[in-house]
């Protein structure tokens, strides 16, 4: 465990936290000479660029945009004078690695650009001075890191990324960065695991600290009363008439866990905390003991001019839509998303199902076009997959660390449409999934998605899941328009092929949908048009409708979102529900009907 990686700053009587946001230094690197001339020392010819951001769409010509390689960040940022202390940096993270230097020394560096980065600076900083603060990134892709791709280095010298993934290749620091400082004796981590008992229930929790005075642990309700109380580095909190936090009904308790001195306290830190249970009872998938059936969206950390940067008003609107159309989840495709979006989640009773960043494990830049057409590019089979295997199982192990002690997060997906169909794939996975299951303290479902190549015939992964995700686009990327009547047979017949096998597990559908233009109306309706779109909706849902083991439906996708340039992609992927801008297509009333009773 990395100190602090999984908590989330916060400012208590012990702890503050400052934003670093703003707008900083920055400067192309494309020959990697910014070690060699001490960039970390000062930058010259750079410009001024927002944190967080995406920095590809804020400028206007094209190799800024697609810029590909190494480049760098600076900033000058106050430390106060305080005793007994440390004092941390930490990311939301730097996408895709980066290295951090404080004062012109190496604090830290990170691969892996969707969960946090954390540097103890407290022994480089200058206390009641200015201190400087220089990162280098890099957001090259490769097959021994995730997410997946190659770089293609054109004849004029200028590297490209090529994605082996359906999205566009968005970096730079896009999330919140923070100055912490905490003291010197201090909690690193906790985690909590409900269980019911008629109407009570009782929460086991271990905190970590790194220390050896007492700890103490309280719960409070909504109405600040405290509910229940306990001692020690492991212990139980019992609540009596507990409020469950349950789907689309969140409620939250305030959760303080303290190290005391007798009545002096050392170190605080407060979150907020769901008491709720979730569990997969042959093919029904349980909240608090009910039957849940999922209603929603994949998604993307995606908007116009920001990318894939954190933004508060943008998380606001995608909620409101979201409850608009009566979804009840979403997943976070294709990697862990800003922390925030899971703290809003945790407030408005929605489900998340949490995906490490494994996407792009299948050699090709149009993935979603293959599906389906049985091509095998043996990738789990090249001298690369120790390396993939080795960051993957860290990128499981951060990501389960930092969201673990979220009510909203239901599952973990471990992966996105690999090749599934060897037993290369089925001994890469065994031990992705076994890891993860040591890991999660709540033993949560563990779940990946299988896009049509993995068919139940030749799919060697799928018994590894506690229930089925599937990304299919029968009457979309698969016959297509005039020929749907022939794309329903194909589903139906997959589909009594799956329920053959006799899984006992639930279905989910994480993927399907179609491109439409918001402009576009056609009767007769024709592929892209918006009567097309809900047309083949309407041919899923029957789908859905007709086998009991489906528990879930989370189109694909919540709103249109940019991805690389191509024949097939007219600025973007146009799959949304939802505008780029968020506003609704016609057949986001589709769904708004279908979710209100379903």
């Amino acid at each position: 465990m990395l100190d602090q990686l999984s908590l989330y700053p916060r400012i208590t009587h012990t702890r503050t936290s400052v934003s670093l946001d703003g707008m900083w230094h920055f400067r192309f690197d494309p020959e990697s000479i910014g070690e060699q001339e001490k960039w970390m020392d000062h930058m010259d010819s750079s410009i001024s660029i927002p944190v967080p951001s995406s920095f590809a769409d804020l400028f206007t010509d094209q190799y800024s945009k697609n810029y590909c390689g190494d480049f760098w960040y600076e900033t000058d940022f106050f430390v106060p004078k305080t005793e007994n202390c440390r004092t941390m940096l930490r990311f939301g993270s730097i996408t895709h690695r980066g290295t951090v230097y404080v004062n012109g020394v190496k604090i830290t560096e990170h691969e892996g650009g969707f969960l946090p980065v954390i540097g103890d600076i407290t022994d480089v900083v200058k206390p009641g001075e200015f201190n400087h603060l220089a990162v280098k990134a890099n957001n090259e892709l490769n097959e021994s890191s995730l997410p997946c791709g190659s770089v293609k280095t054109l004849q004029n010298g200028t590297k490209l990324a090529f994605p082996y993934f359906d999205f566009f290749n968005y970096s730079g620091i896009q999330r919140s960065v923070y100055l912490i400082q905490i003291p010197d004796e201090h909690i690193q981590d906790y985690s909590a695991v409900s269980s019911l008992s008629g109407n009570d229930a009782d929460v086991a929790y271990e905190v970590i600290t790194n220390g050896e005075h007492e700890v103490r642990v309280s719960l409070f309700d909504a109405d600040g009363n405290k509910v229940a109380e306990s001692s020690g580095k492991k212990g139980t909190l019992h609540v009596e008439n507990a409020h469950l936090w349950n789907v689309r009904k969140a409620y939250l308790y305030n959760l303080c866990i303290q190290i005391v001195d007798g009545e002096k306290v050392i170190d605080e830190y407060m979150e907020r905390y769901g008491i709720r249970t979730v569990e997969i009872k042959g093919t029904k998938i349980l909240v608090n003991g009910n039957p849940v059936y999922l209603k929603g969206f994949g998604k993307h950390e995606d908007f116009d001019i920001i990318g894939r940067g954190f933004n508060w008003p943008l998380v606001k609107r995608d909620f409101e839509c979201m409850k608009w159309t009566n979804a009840n989840c979403f997943r976070t495709s294709h990697y862990p998303y800003a922390e925030e979006w899971y703290q809003f989640a945790d407030e408005e009773g929605f489900l998340i199902i949490d995906e490490v960043a494994a996407v792009g494990m299948m050699r090709s830049t149009r993935n979603f076009a293959v599906a389906g057409t049985g091509n095998y590019t043996y990738f789990f089979e090249t001298p690369t997959v120790p390396a993939l295997l080795k960051n993957h199982l860290l990128q499981v192990e951060e990501m389960i660390e930092r969201d673990k002690n979220h009510a909203s997060v239901f599952a973990f997906s471990l992966f996105n449409e690999p090749e599934t169909t060897s037993t290369y794939a089925h001994d890469y996975f065994s031990k992705v999934f076994e890891r993860a299951r040591e890991l999660d303290p709540q033993h949560r479902p563990m779940t990946g998605a299988f896009e049509k190549n993995s068919a139940p015939e030749k799919c060697q992964c799928y018994m590894l899941v506690d229930f089925m995700c599937l990304n299919r686009y029968y009457g979309w990327y698969i016959s297509g328009g005039p020929e749907i009547s022939d794309a329903i047979y194909k589903f139906h017949d997959e589909m009594q092929r799956w329920q053959a096998k006799k899984l006992n597990v639930p279905f989910v559908f994480t993927e399907f949908g179609t491109d439409t233009l918001a402009t576009e109306h056609k009767l007769p309706s024709v592929m892209w048009a918006q009567e097309y779109q809900n047309e083949y909706l309407e041919e899923n849902f029957k789908v859905f409708d007709t086998y009991d083991f489906i528990q879930g439906e989370l189109v694909w996708n919540f709103a249109d979102f940019q991805t690389t340039e191509g024949i097939m992609r007219v600025n973007g992927n146009k799959k949304g529900v939802f505008t780029r801008e968020r506003q609704p297509k016609d057949a986001a009333f589709t769904f708004r009907k279908r979710w209100e009773n379903k």
